[in-house]
């Protein structure tokens, strides 16, 4: 599947309503539901912020919960996406020796950087439940909705830490 590009323009404008309504974990949380919900080929959605040498989940949506809620900076697909500062697809997870398994379902995986600056903060993490199930329309328009999460991550930082 793919994001057209009047898909991508309307959720641009529903995450900028949701930011403007919410802060912190909160709107990351309905961000992450938001994308799962609109775009269905995106079947877990999380926020991970980075905190010194990991990466910390603040928000996520999806079936169930990942026990990589702390990923090391040189673990997974999401330690490489942060490492490196680039976005990460990867069409076979079971192909990837970098993938860290949550799910036996997952199958594809893209994971893109949010930066403040020049440095990694954060970044989105979506999996897939198939094969080659992200693009590069996914990758543009994840690309877009990340800098939009920056500000949102800063002020996570400063919440107490989820229960």
């Amino acid at each position: 599947m793919s994001v057209r590009e009047r898909e991508a323009t309307a959720a641009l404008l529903q995450v900028d309503a949701i930011l403007s309504r919410l802060q912190g974990r909160a709107a990351l949380a309905e961000v992450s539901r938001f994308l799962r919900a609109a775009f269905g080929h995106y079947r877990w959605v999380g926020v991970y912020r980075k905190d010194g040498s990991e990466l910390l989940l603040e928000a996520w949506n999806g079936a169930r919960a990942t026990e990589h809620t702390r990923i090391p900076l040189e673990k997974g697909l999401c330690g490489q996406a942060a490492r490196e500062g680039r976005t990460v697809v990867v069409e076979d997870v079971r192909a990837s020796p970098e993938y860290l398994a949550c799910f036996l379902e997952t199958r594809s995986e893209i994971v893109v950087p949010i930066f403040q600056g020049t440095e990694v903060v954060g970044e989105i993490d979506i999996d897939g439940d198939r094969v080659g199930a992200y693009d590069a329309s996914d990758q543009s328009f994840l690309e877009a909705v990340a800098p939009k999460l920056n500000a949102v991550l800063a002020f996570a930082a400063t919440e107490p830490p989820p229960a």
